[in-house]
């Protein structure tokens, strides 16, 4: 086998959906040639945003995990704000306090490129010495967060070995960066760690076009041949052992799995949802949210007399959140209304596809989601002036579903979208160095 050394700071026990790429790629690899030695960071020391132990039955016997110590400063805010974890992408923070203002400032000036810094220079030194020991000669190294790529970029400069940099999101444009109050000298570091990564790197890999482009920008020593789109995707794994016979509910349950905060402005479904509700009185309709929704956007939906069709669930193992799929009637899917959103291709996105749920989308029209979605037959996506369309279309699937007592996909179309397919792209681009 083919040695390759991955570096990732989210590695199981994290839960989430930040875990996921970087674990099905490690767990598709040795089928394809490749023995992973993985550096991660110490679970006992980690800032995780929430804990899955079931993961750690997925990482395959051929790789080698190596935990190292870290030193971050989340273990004083979390102290400072009373929580365990931070939310991604403060979805649970959109009125801060004066603590929480602080904070972010000292994160966006003090952490340069994020508060997990403190882990690179441990990993890199256990990255130095697996290298020599192990004569390996291929890195990969994937983000958010971004820190992880300091590494990636010490140890191209040390050893001159072959270096892909996986980024998953933006880095400079991510839709919260502006939260951090940077003062001019700590954004313009960030946006020098950004193209020094992005320019020296080997390969690069990101998960939409869009996303590419907006790279692709940052430099014009960028070669855009470095460049590999590898999209999120689900894993059949998951979803074998489902038991169809039993994801009929009786109920209309429309599903939202993970972060929704104020940014992704849901608010023209859940007024289309509101009326929707009143004109049927004979249907019991209900709104699931499994994961973490803003408590802003809970509290509009009970002040929407929706409170008897609210539900919420919290933070669940993965497998788990998949048998919530199969117990839906259809699936909501809300992109964050922010610039550049057209590219924005959320994980769970290829699991909602997996499930065979019909999928709603609220976000732009011509973006790389709603792409999908067309492209897999499996539902449809409203751009927020479309509040007629959206109400037309939920009617439609009401009426559909009163006949045929189910909203499932008759398709397979989806399938191209699989972990072991896009491991195979992976792969595809590790040969590439033979």
């Amino acid at each position: 086998m083919k040695k390759i050394l991955v570096i990732s700071y989210y590695w199981p026990p994290c839960g989430g959906a930040g875990v996921q790429r970087i674990l099905k790629f490690v767990k598709y690899l040795p089928s394809n040639g490749y023995k992973p030695f993985v550096i991660t960071v110490d679970q006992s020391k980690a800032s995780y945003p929430v804990i899955d132990e079931t993961l750690l039955s997925e990482i395959p016997s051929e790789a080698e995990i190596v935990r190292t110590d870290t030193f971050e400063p989340f273990d004083f805010y979390s102290k400072l704000i009373g929580k365990k974890s931070i939310p991604t992408g403060f979805s649970n923070e959109a009125d801060p306090g004066m603590i929480q203002k602080l904070s972010r400032f000292i994160r966006g000036n003090f952490f340069i490129p994020d508060a997990r810094k403190g882990w690179i220079r441990f990993a890199f030194e256990q990255a130095c010495k697996i290298i020599e020991m192990e004569n390996i000669d291929l890195l990969l190294t994937t983000s958010p967060p971004h820190s992880v790529q300091l590494a990636g970029l010490k140890l191209k400069k040390k050893y001159g070995l072959k270096w892909i940099a996986d980024l998953r999101d933006p880095w400079t444009d991510i839709y919260y960066y502006r939260e951090f109050r940077h003062l001019p000298f700590a954004e313009k570091l960030d946006k020098k760690y950004e193209r020094l990564v992005l320019e020296n790197a080997d390969r690069l890999i990101t998960v939409s076009s869009d996303l590419k482009r907006m790279f692709m920008h940052k430099s014009e020593r960028i070669d855009e041949n470095k460049f590999s789109i590898i999209p999120n995707g689900y894993d059949e794994d998951d979803f074998k052992d489902l038991d169809r016979s039993v994801s009929q509910p009786k109920d209309f349950v429309v599903s939202y799995t993970g972060t929704l905060a104020e940014s992704y402005n849901p608010q023209m479904f859940f007024d289309t949802f509101k009326r929707i509700v009143k004109e049927n009185p004979g249907v019991n309709f209900i709104l699931r949210f499994i994961g973490s929704p803003a408590e802003s956007l809970m509290k509009k939906i009970k002040e929407m007399s929706l409170s008897g069709n609210l539900e919420t669930v919290p933070t669940v193992t993965h497998t788990k959140s998949v048998e919530y799929l199969n117990e839906s009637t259809v699936l909501l899917l809300v992109i964050p209304e922010i610039k550049k959103d057209k590219g924005i291709l959320t994980g769970k996105l290829f699991e909602y596809l997996a499930s065979g749920k019909t999928i709603i989308c609220i976000g732009p029209e011509d973006g790389e989601a709603a792409e999908i979605i067309s492209e897999c037959k499996a539902g449809k996506t409203f751009s927020r002036s479309n509040e007629k369309g959206l109400y037309e279309y939920i009617n439609s699937l009401l009426i559909k579903w009163k006949d045929k007592g189910d909203l499932n996909i008759e398709n397979d179309l989806y399938k191209k979208y699989s972990r072991k397919s896009q491991t195979e792209k992976l792969c595809g681009v590790l040969n590439s160095f033979n």
